[in-house]
């Protein structure tokens, strides 16, 4: 088989394959059905012709991390696969959340109580629901979105019971100098603390340990479409 080009069009589905079969042994090995693991296929900065062949190979959950790229390419593929369910999984500004709303199933990236206070106004007025995670900075690192750790209970009971929002899921990214596991653990006991069925944790490096620590929804890009291609400006 021949090197993929990084910049090509369509993706390597031998690479599906290979994620398909580690997630399913990596349930299997700690007794977990693979059925209850959603394989999240991150295709941002990926164009439209990438992403059909993973559709057309049954995948039918994708994430996205800008608002803006998304609506270029999702329309027109929602057309034709119209049972697919897409994730926001990057940063959302409040001026982008009417967008959002209107694109997204899921917004997995909840992260600050005034992006609470206008998704509900934007749901509302909207007549949608996206479901909403809330991301957890488990690494307390500066640099990175999410609600601290030692924050997110009283934050979720802030959106629950003020603001009426039905918290479904939780989100995190480790830091990557750290060892996942103890921030995989973390995300899990937040969970349970406060009854929050979907734990979205784990990427290509790691989501076989976030499978073995309760993930119920792994976010892989690289391992199924490849090098991602440039970033192009707005």
């Amino acid at each position: 088989m021949t090197a993929q080009d990084p910049h090509s069009a369509s993706p390597d589905l031998a690479g599906l394959r290979d994620v398909r079969e580690r997630l399913a042994r990596a349930a299997d090995d700690c007794d977990r059905d693979p059925a209850g693991i959603t394989l999240v296929c991150v295709s941002k900065t990926f164009p439209a012709e990438a992403i059909e062949p993973v559709l057309a190979a049954g995948e039918r959950v994708f994430g996205e991390n800008r608002v803006q790229e998304a609506q270029r390419k999702w329309p027109e593929l929602r057309a034709r696969y119209p049972d697919l369910e897409l994730h926001l999984i990057g940063p959302l500004q409040t001026n982008k959340a009417r967008e959002a709303v209107q694109l997204f199933d899921v917004i997995e990236t909840l992260d600050r109580i005034k992006l609470a206070e206008v998704l509900a106004a934007e749901m509302a007025r909207a007549g949608k629901h996206p479901k909403l995670y809330v991301e957890v900075n488990t690494g307390a690192e500066p640099q990175k979105a999410g609600v601290l750790p030692a924050d997110a209970d009283a934050f979720i009971r802030d959106c629950r019971e003020r603001l009426g929002l039905t918290i479904d899921g939780l989100m995190c990214i480790p830091p990557e100098d750290q060892q996942r596991s103890p921030h995989f653990a973390l995300l899990a006991q937040i969970a349970k603390r406060n009854a929050i069925p979907v734990l979205s944790m784990g990427m290509s490096a790691d989501f076989e340990l976030a499978v073995q620590l309760g993930a119920t929804h792994v976010r892989v890009g690289s391992a199924i479409f490849g090098k991602r291609p440039p970033l192009v400006s707005e």
